[in-house]
């Protein structure tokens, strides 16, 4: 049994008939604050027939006329969510009763062009054509030296309590020595050149 015209629709099934995945849906609904689904416990949504509409109106402005997130959203702000609504057709069809007579169909009315032709063109930027780069920035690296070490600052011993034991110091101080020996070195020709 088909639904009712005014009946709420779930996500799938508004997905189903805007051709649109879910996911896409729920990214539109956080980027239109007009697109507002009622939802129930559990978080499960269902979308009115306005809604619906809307959904219609904003998938045309996306993908048939090409707007930006930022064009689309500016023309909901100046033309209201009735004119975006009324850019498509009802996206759901509406079973007609069996009574042998024939439906009256409105058409929609047509979008004016002008105005949608001028939101798109105040939505899109220009871009700047830069005709010679600013230069490559040049660095003498013979002029830098190293920062210079007071050699008169104590040494620092870090273990997991902050503090190192003495006797472990000195346990380990022939392994230790060959070691300061070479930090020496190595300072003595950093200061050299």
């Amino acid at each position: 049994m088909a639904k009712a015209p005014d009946a709420f629709r779930t996500i799938s099934e508004v997905a189903e008939a805007l051709h649109t995945p879910a996911h896409v849906l729920r990214f539109w609904e956080s980027k239109f604050s007009q697109i507002k689904p009622v939802k129930r416990a559990g978080g499960r949504r269902y979308y009115r027939p306005d809604d619906i509409a809307l959904l219609a109106g904003i998938k045309h402005l996306l993908h048939e006329q090409g707007l930006t997130i930022k064009g689309a959203q500016k023309l909901l702000r100046e033309n209201g969510v009735k004119h975006v609504a009324s850019l498509v057709g009802p996206p759901i069809p509406t079973e007609e009763a069996d009574t042998g007579a024939t439906p009256i169909v409105e058409s929609p009315a047509p979008a004016p062009e002008p105005e949608v032709a001028e939101a798109i063109e105040s939505a899109v930027t220009p871009l700047k054509v830069v005709s010679d780069p600013a230069p490559e920035p040049s660095i003498d690296l013979d002029a830098l030296t190293p920062a210079e070490m007071p050699s008169d600052m104590p040494p620092r011993w870090f273990d997991a309590s902050g503090k190192l034991d003495a006797t472990v110091v000195k346990g380990n101080a022939d392994a230790i020595l060959p070691l300061l020996e070479r930090l020496e070195a190595v300072r003595a020709r950093m200061s050299a050149s």
